[in-house]
This record gives C-alpha cells, structure tokens and sequence, in this order.
C-alpha cells in the first residue's frame, strides 16, 4: 500500500501502477445482498438452480454493478489517501465488462495513476482500474474512476 498525503506525492504516481489490491471472493450471500439492495432479483444472479440448469455459466454470476460498487473497497487497500478534508467519487469513465464473474471467484483490482489536475487546490485523479478474476485471462472490467481529494493545507 502506497501512503499520499498532498497533491505533489500524488503527482509523483503519474504513469505508473500504483498498486494491486487482496482477493475478494464473491459469495452468493453477497450477490443475493446486492439483488436486494438494487431490487435486480434476475435468475442469473439469485436462483443457483436454474442458473446451473439454464444458464451460460451452469452457475450464478455477479452483477457487474455489484463488482463495480467495489471499486472503493479496493482502492482503499492500494493507495491510503491521507491528509484529507474530503473525498469524493466524482466520476467512472468508460468501464468496460470483459468477462462474467462466477460466484465463488476470487477478484481483486489493479490501479494505475492515468491523469492528475490541480483544480484550484482540489485534486481530480483519474485512475485506471482492471478487475481481474484469478485463473483468468481476461479482467472482469476496465475503465477508469475519478475522485476529488480535497486536501489540507
């Protein structure tokens, strides 16, 4: 884990892999938590039967959404973002969903500083992310995510 404590530390990152985050494994508790959450209750994700009698998978998969909605999880595993006022989750550019995630499968997230700006005092940081799923080829998604860290003086 990488420790930032101003806008100049964080700059310093420009380019480069910041870092990768533990496994996560996606449990069916969490995927029928997030359905309710989200009132998305689509078989493919809820019903373990029928997606192993019916579905691609022969079982449930995770929403994207729901592997999305970690993003801060992670990220708070690679980079601690100290110093701070504020934080916030300003934007999530461009995610693109490669490949489904199984139920039971271990995920974890790579993070590379794509772009930084000083905004009159207020740091909007771009980073890359891949999600990727162990013992597969392609990542659950790429994209990036924006925050706005707000850092003291």
């Amino acid at each position: 884990m990488i420790i930032i404590k101003d806008h100049a530390e964080f700059e310093s990152h420009l380019g480069r892999e910041i870092g990768v985050s533990g496994w996560h494994t996606i449990t069916q508790q969490q995927i029928n938590q997030f359905a309710e959450a989200t009132i998305d209750h689509q078989w493919i994700h809820t019903d373990p039967e029928r997606a192993q009698n019916e579905g691609p998978f022969k079982a449930t998969i995770a929403h994207g959404y729901l592997t999305v909605s970690l993003l801060p999880y992670f990220w708070h595993q690679i980079a601690d973002v100290q110093n701070l006022k504020m934080q916030i989750n300003y934007a999530i550019d461009s995610i693109k969903f490669g490949q489904a995630v199984i139920v039971n499968s271990r995920v974890r997230l790579k993070a590379k500083l794509a772009a930084i700006v000083n905004l009159r005092g207020i740091t909007k940081a771009t980073i890359a992310v891949e999600m990727e799923i162990e013992g597969q080829k392609k990542p659950a998604y790429t994209g990036a995510v924006v925050f706005l860290y707000h850092f003291n003086a």
